[in-house]
């Protein structure tokens, strides 16, 4: 039995369980890189040595491709670790040989979250946009570029003031221009309480597609997404992503990245007192101790801020 061949039998048979987008990523590393390269080895001849020797490749560049980064070589290795110690279980293998193996650290890459001159600067750019609505929900709700485009009227609640996330807008990997809702990025919703400035916002934009639908008739499409073009039909990363860049590149932020949108919600949360609990539930993240991780050097920016109010008010009162 080959690799290939397991991987067949392990994708068939063994992955009943997990959500369909993520066997649908399995397939896709499988098909991409992992059959590529190891399929044809024999099962009980892989060795080692091969599997880093697949890693380290992955990671250098192939004519115009860039190498593929620490991240994307984790999950490549995640797949294939999988796949091989179910391997061991049933007893094709005696040991898993991908165990060894060691992978290249994965960096996490600088935050780069808006100030308030550069909140205040996009605020004002991005006045009459067609996307003004979108972006400025995005950077008062933290939702990532999937969750808010993927968000529909039936999860607002105007009444009590609540937006539920609990799914994202997704391009297929099948190929062609094919978009679907699919579960958060952990699969688990989350109910937040967005400003009621954020609210207005909707408000506002659930009037403006109502107009639409009035303009459009039967050509309407009644997708339920809460941000549409002006026939009801979902909004496409690129576009949205491309609009973005154009309007950050205006303000003197080239760089800007639309997460950034999402690390700036973060960071002005947690700079306005509120606590990480808090902050993990509305950015849907698994464990407070992520969020501290990623956000860890804010509060401790925080407490040099705090020491140092504490140390002009005990030299105040020294001196009195």
């Amino acid at each position: 039995m080959t690799v290939g061949q397991w991987l067949d039998i392990w994708a068939a048979e063994y992955l009943n369980h997990v959500r369909p987008r993520t066997v649908e990523a399995y397939h896709c590393q499988i098909r991409n890189h992992i059959r590529p390269a190891l399929g044809a080895v024999k099962l009980d001849a892989l060795t080692t040595p091969a599997i880093q020797s697949f890693y380290n490749s992955m990671s250098q560049p192939s004519g115009d491709k860039p190498g593929l980064s620490a991240k994307s070589i984790k999950n490549v290795h995640g797949i294939l670790h999988k796949a091989l110690q179910q391997a061991v279980t049933v007893g094709y293998l005696r040991f898993n040989p991908a165990d060894a193996c060691t992978l290249p650290r994965v960096e996490h890459k600088e935050l780069r979250p808006l100030d308030e001159a550069d909140t205040a600067r996009f605020i004002e750019a991005v006045k009459g946009h067609r996307y003004e609505t979108l972006f400025l929900v995005t950077l008062f709700t933290g939702m990532r570029e999937g969750e808010v485009l993927g968000l529909t009227w039936d999860c607002v609640d105007f009444r009590r003031g609540t937006v539920t996330v609990n799914k994202q807008l997704q391009k297929t990997t099948t190929g062609g221009n094919i978009y679907t809702l699919v579960p958060t990025k952990n699969g688990r919703g989350r109910v937040i309480a967005p400003a009621p400035f954020v609210m207005s916002l909707l408000q506002a934009q659930r009037r403006r597609q109502m107009e639409w639908q009035l303009w459009t008739g039967p050509v309407w499409e009644d997708s339920g997404l809460v941000f549409t073009d002006e026939v009801g039909s979902h909004l496409c990363h690129h576009t949205v992503y491309q609009n973005y860049k154009r309007v950050v590149a205006s303000i003197g932020l080239p760089d800007a990245r639309f997460h950034d949108l999402r690390h700036s919600f973060a960071v002005a949360s947690i700079r306005a007192g509120d606590d990480i609990k808090t902050v993990q539930g509305n950015l849907g993240h698994a464990t407070a101790s992520f969020t501290l991780d990623v956000y860890g050097h804010v509060t401790d920016q925080m407490k040099q801020a705090s020491a140092a109010r504490m140390e002009a008010y005990i030299k105040d009162i020294a001196n009195l």
